[in-house]
């Protein structure tokens, strides 16, 4: 889904139509039209990867497809149409993530489930630090196209975690409930430490694209992320905690290409 979404603005920046709408605009619209081409291209092939296994599953989820109906209504094309869309979805996701939650938490023993407790409580402190932060870093942008960016950010985290515990809960059901031994140190594993070298590089490059009033709320946001991944690496194998940091890497990425961009 993303992939289309992100394939739709690319489609319509690269036709005549786009390009002819472009060179009417004002010169800071067209920097933000060429940053955000940027930015959706990155997000294809950073954002959608990790996770491409579980998007596959749920390609045909109704909530999903409702909102792709939504996106191609005439009566919801301008841009605050678009953003009520995804916000729908992203409500749609977020009871989705409660239900396959309650239906996880009586499928484990006792010890595993206060790890995946654990877990849920990290993720949701983390998702309320980062809704700070894209809310500083989108402050520093104009123009529509960053407002639709923006719920986009605000709904991939959460269809990503529905599709996680889904899938927990799928393999708890199955037998396949216990846990998938000790991980070996990042360090020791070429792809993750691979992973946090980039997560690093963007981290850095958007703390020094931000002003600095703003850096607090991203060393926060990045505190609870970190809390959120030692808390779920207990949960997941070591593609899982690839995928986890991939998306970070991804979104920070996404964040430094953004910020600043009015």
């Amino acid at each position: 889904l993303r992939t289309r979404l992100t394939m739709r603005f690319m489609t319509f920046l690269g036709s005549d139509r786009g390009r002819r709408r472009e060179s009417r605009a004002p010169a800071w619209v067209r920097a933000a039209q060429r940053a955000l081409m940027r930015t959706l291209t990155c997000a294809l092939l950073l954002g959608v990867a990790p996770l491409a296994a579980r998007a596959e599953v749920a390609a045909a989820d109704p909530i999903d497809a409702a909102m792709r109906t939504c996106l191609a209504r005439s009566d919801m094309s301008s841009t605050m149409g678009q953003v009520q869309c995804m916000e729908t979805a992203r409500i749609g996701w977020k009871t989705a993530m409660d239900n396959a939650w309650q239906q996880l938490q009586p499928e484990l023993p006792p010890a595993r489930r206060k790890q995946w407790e654990k877990s849920q409580a990290s993720w949701q402190a983390s998702r309320d630090a980062e809704t700070q932060l894209l809310a500083a870093v989108f402050a520093t942008t104009r123009g529509t196209m960053y407002v639709l960016a923006e719920a986009d950010m605000q709904l991939q985290p959460v269809r990503d975690r529905a599709l996680a515990l889904r899938s927990a809960v799928a393999k708890a059901s199955a037998g396949g409930g216990d846990p998938p031994g000790r991980l070996r140190a990042c360090r020791a594993d070429a792809r993750c430490e691979h992973a946090m070298f980039d997560l690093n590089r963007y981290y850095r490059r958007l703390q020094a694209k931000m002003p600095a009033r703003s850096r607090p709320t991203l060393t926060r946001a990045q505190k609870a992320w970190t809390a959120y991944l030692n808390a779920t690496t207990p949960v997941v194998d070591e593609r899982g905690r690839i995928d986890i940091i991939g998306a970070r890497v991804a979104t920070l990425k996404r964040l430094s290409e953004t910020v600043g961009n009015d």
